[in-house]
């Protein structure tokens, strides 16, 4: 039986550390050029977010250790951003003086006394600190609709500095609390689920179009009426972006809207999008037929899988039961975001992306992907099911 420790161990380790809705809306009023400060900025979300605000013509500098994708905005293409080095736990020597910006996006929060330093700092010269922290905050999972208000994490010992399973979710509490006590009534705290897309190095999501692509007999968890949530990464910048620009405060769940989304739902359309882009790469160049031009799922029940050893969410991303501890997976509320101005792309759009950019990268990376079954191992599973009399 996979625990909530479980869970977010898997996202943590997947991490490196850590809809069927409409079209985005574009912003049809021209906003007044802001200075913002990007605490990381060249993961995930980072980049997104920085091409977001400059797409509206704001200003940008970010603040890193220069480690993680070094050379993501080097080049002609982006003089116009400024990047400072330093390290948040040991050196912000570079965030010092009296320089001044309009918002923080604080990307890399995870300890409360990095929170609590880099925002003592900065809260005489700035206007907003927007922090991102996680859905994996709240203390129970186990009701569908949970919204902001809902019970948190507790840590026993708030002074523990490694982030694990266990201590997640209560540290990203913990640095929302340090945020707001250096800047009060002048923060915003969003609280994304699963965040997927182009540029995802979890392959959490990226899993289903990736296995949809290479076609065949598909293992499919559980029942089609499933339910799940995650958001799409540039979904989430946009909504950053917004939040910033309307100097809007506050808490939210940055999630798909709940019952949108469904398993049945995801993988039909991870199968359409696969066989419509190996449609396409056939007609562009004469090949044979792809292996993605042919799939078919076979649902197998949670019971068996569990028996079998095929854990929720690590083995089969994206899903898990919702009953017992989890009776709320998958339907989190989001109606707060969605009043503040968070807009969905279709998950068509989101598929699609993600699976070319899926294609997009080396094949022995493609060969070692960090999420789902192996092939070898979703066939032995497949097989025991068809032994046991288990239909396609």
């Amino acid at each position: 039986m996979t625990t909530r420790r479980d869970v977010l161990a898997a996202g943590i380790a997947a991490a490196g550390l850590l809809s069927l809705g409409t079209l985005p809306v574009a912003r049809a009023r021209k906003a007044k050029r802001l200075k913002i400060l990007v605490l990381g900025g060249t993961g995930f979300l980072g980049p997104q977010f920085v091409e977001a605000a400059r797409a509206r013509g704001h200003t940008l500098t970010l603040f890193n250790r220069g480690k993680t994708n070094p050379d993501r905005f080097a080049g002609e293409d982006y003089r116009d951003i400024e990047q400072l080095h330093g390290d948040r736990k040991t050196d912000l020597s570079a965030l010092e003086g009296k320089r001044r910006w309009d918002a923080v996006l604080d990307t890399s929060a995870y300890i409360p006394a990095d929170v609590t330093r880099s925002a003592r700092l900065l809260a005489p010269r700035v206007g907003q600190y927007l922090l991102i922290s996680t859905i994996s905050v709240y203390a129970r999972n186990d009701k569908p609709g949970m919204d902001e208000s809902a019970p948190l994490i507790v840590l026993p010992d708030p002074t523990v500095t490694q982030v694990t399973g266990e201590t997640y979710g209560g540290l990203k509490a913990l640095c929302e609390q340090a945020a707001e006590a250096e800047l009060p009534g002048r923060t915003t705290v969003v609280r994304p689920g699963l965040i997927v897309g182009p540029g995802d190095p979890t392959d959490r999501f990226t899993y289903w179009p990736a296995r949809a692509d290479r076609g065949g007999e598909i293992l499919a968890p559980g029942t089609p009426q499933d339910p799940t949530q995650f958001i799409d990464v540039r979904d989430l910048a946009g909504f950053l972006v917004h939040l910033i620009e309307t100097r809007t405060t506050g808490t939210f769940n940055a999630d798909a809207a709940p019952g949108t989304l469904s398993m049945g739902a995801v993988l039909e359309t991870c199968r359409k999008v696969a066989r419509d882009m190996n449609a396409i790469r056939c007609v562009r160049a004469p090949c044979e037929q792809p292996a993605g031009a042919s799939s078919t799922l076979t649902w197998v029940p949670a019971d068996f899988l569990d028996a079998h050893k095929v854990a929720p969410w690590q083995d089969m991303p994206i899903w898990i039961p919702a009953r017992g501890d989890y009776a709320g997976f998958g339907r989190v509320s989001t109606a707060k975001a969605q009043a503040a101005g968070l807009r969905y792309r279709s998950l068509e759009e989101t598929v699609r992306a993600t699976l070319a950019y899926w294609r997009s990268l080396p094949a022995e990376r493609r060969a070692k992907p960090k999420a789902g079954l192996s092939p070898g191992r979703e066939a032995e599973v497949l097989k025991a099911w068809h032994a046991r009399g288990g239909a396609a």
